[in-house]
């Protein structure tokens, strides 16, 4: 009988060895790989001691892909997917132990440990293929067990006449029990694997299969004997399709990433390769000269001059061609609120305050590890905000906001900035160690009136941008307007400039940049200028020192208007009723 011939049995005996193993910080997307190379339906996540700390089966695999709100969530770790509280079995357990644990928690597949360590599974289909069943007295025992696993299994006597066939069968395939059981196999799926398994007498291990177009199932099949004598046979089919069409989906991306990350590679080494568009005067060759110097290195450098000089631009061909193999990644230190600045530096833990992610978020300084990390108006980071950046520097470690763990980053500090910060080291403002850090290298840009034999390459180069982007046809610049670029005093260096050659191209007619096109500030002689600026009228006096600061602060801060009132030392919704009331369109 069943339960005689199972009794004579231990646990050892009826096991199955094919395991897939997993650390804890295995990821989702890597677990579905090794799960569909070991040809399994679980994994086992094991702690570096091998003790089981979780088990994720085919069902959790395909609930979590289900549940996944983003693509970035296939990096999860598995252990968060992960059923915790395995049942386990040991070793010297006898065969009917496990059945009768198996049946008691309706599970399909049960761990056994030797020492607290893992050594094999047991599967419904290891005792099925070490023990003859009879049909009748295992239907029952069987039943609820069999219906409530993630496998389609199939039993057929020796004549290939089905004698069970489980709930998730008639899911996959279909087709009801009553239907089929007491008939031949063959009736319904000719070319079924069990039939070849009766003939041959042999197993049939993980054959992919399609059953219908559009549905993937991975087959196994093995011959039942006692006795030596061919008794009957029993498959195992698992629904794979969703796994397949993601592991083809993933496939995909992978190789779509790939190329759009070799463009984006391409891009970034002709927009910011030295020599490309920073220009040829001999102040800002020295300048390049000395940043290919240092490129090579890991030592910080401080990049100073005033707003607009192309400083960020600096930075980041620095960065391409210092081979560093991690991201360039900026942050604007005028621009992040004050209560903000930590969680965006050192991202933080999920729930870690009111409002954060459940999951979490990266912070920028990680983002950055293995590659540049450009602090961007260094001299407005908040003093707290410095004594933690010092830190990571000098420990080349971080902690997320509510976090306890240690973070190792590999990362080179490139930082920039328009204010004196020997200045304010006197006055209290900016640290003096900090200060000796990021100014390993020091490197001075020019501003635009030092270095106008560059203003035509730069007014080439902005040309064929804008027109590129808006689809326009690049226009012919006239000596004269080139004349009138050439002796301007560019106040807001290269930035100015590029606004305007913007302006000179929405402005052209007939293909051609005219003296016409020229904005009203440009076409006045300074002299004549300051000789109109002279005016007695108080009103008006403030109304052109408004709209000029108003213009100027837009152009340093790039548009951006929280940082230009910032510039200006207004609120924010002072400076929007200042754009309006001026009626400054370019700005609304």
């Amino acid at each position: 009988m069943f339960l005689e011939k199972l009794d004579d049995y231990t646990v050892v005996d009826i096991m199955g060895t094919d395991l897939v193993t997993v650390n804890e910080d295995t990821s989702f997307r890597e677990a579905i790989g090794e799960m569909l190379r070991g040809n399994t339906d679980e994994v086992l996540i094991l702690d570096r001691k091998g003790h089981i700390m979780g088990m994720v089966c085919f069902t959790d695999f395909i609930k979590g892909m289900k549940d996944i709100p983003g693509k970035n969530s296939f990096e999860d770790k598995i252990i968060k997917y992960a059923i915790k509280n395995v049942v386990c079995i040991e070793s010297r357990a006898k065969a009917l132990d496990a059945r009768n644990l198996m049946q008691q928690k309706g599970i399909g597949r049960l761990p056994v440990l030797e020492d607290n360590r893992l050594i094999g599974v047991i599967r419904v289909k290891d005792i099925l293929d070490k023990v003859y069943l009879k049909v009748d007295e295992m239907r029952e025992t069987f039943r609820y067990i069999l219906d409530n696993l993630h496998e389609a299994v199939c039993v057929v006597d020796k004549e290939g006449t089905v004698v069970l066939w489980c709930g998730k069968a008639e899911k996959l395939y279909g087709v009801k029990s009553e239907e089929i059981v007491g008939r031949k196999l063959e009736e319904f799926f000719p070319t079924g694997l069990l039939m070849k398994v009766l003939q041959e007498k042999k197993p049939i291990e993980n054959v992919l299969h399609s059953p219908r177009k559009g549905s993937y199932v991975n087959i196994s099949a093995i011959p039942l004997f006692i006795n030596g004598e061919l008794v009957g046979g029993v498959s195992t089919d698992r629904d794979i399709t969703e796994v397949r069409n993601l592991s083809l989906e993933l496939e995909a991306a992978k190789e779509k990433l790939d190329y759009l990350q070799m463009e984006v590679n391409k891009i970034s080494e002709d927009k910011y390769s030295f020599g490309k568009n920073l220009g040829k005067s001999c102040i800002i060759r020295d300048r390049m000269n000395r940043a290919m110097q240092v490129a090579a290195t890991n030592s910080s450098v401080l990049i100073t001059g005033e707003s607009g000089t192309g400083k960020e631009v600096f930075a980041r061909s620095i960065h391409q061609v210092s081979g560093r193999k991690g991201s360039f990644v900026a942050i604007n230190c005028s621009a992040i609120p004050e209560n903000l600045f930590e969680s965006e530096m050192f991202g933080y833990e999920g729930g870690a305050f009111t409002g954060a992610l459940n999951k979490g978020k990266i912070g920028k300084i990680e983002l950055a590890n293995k590659g540049t990390l450009f602090l961007d108006e260094i001299g407005d980071m908040p003093l707290h905000m410095q004594v933690k950046l010092l830190r990571v520097l000098q420990e080349r470690q971080v902690f997320r906001v509510g976090g306890e763990k240690a973070i190792d980053i590999d990362i080179r500090i490139i930082s920039a900035t328009h204010r004196d910060l020997k200045s304010m080291i006197k006055e209290g403002s900016f640290r003096e160690d900090l200060f000796y850090r990021l100014n390993v290298v020091s490197i001075e840009l020019p501003s635009l009136k030092d270095r106008k034999e560059d203003i035509p390459m730069f007014v080439k180069h902005f040309m064929e941008e804008f027109c590129r982007e808006n689809n326009l046809s690049i226009p012919r610049i006239t000596p004269e307007v080139l004349q009138v670029l050439m002796c301007y005093s560019w106040p807001g260096n290269i930035r100015e400039l590029k606004n305007i050659v913007e302006h000179l191209v929405v402005f052209s007619k007939e293909g051609e940049i005219k003296m016409e096109s020229l904005p009203e500030h440009l076409t006045v002689p300074e002299e004549r200028q300051q000789e109109l600026d002279v005016v007695y009228d108080l009103q008006e006096n403030i109304r052109r020192i408004e709209i000029d600061s108003i213009r100027r602060a837009m152009a340093a801060a790039e548009g951006n208007k929280a940082q230009a009132a910032k510039l200006l030392n207004i609120p924010r919704s002072t400076l929007y009723y200042k754009i309006k009331f001026y009626d400054l369109v370019e700005y609304l």
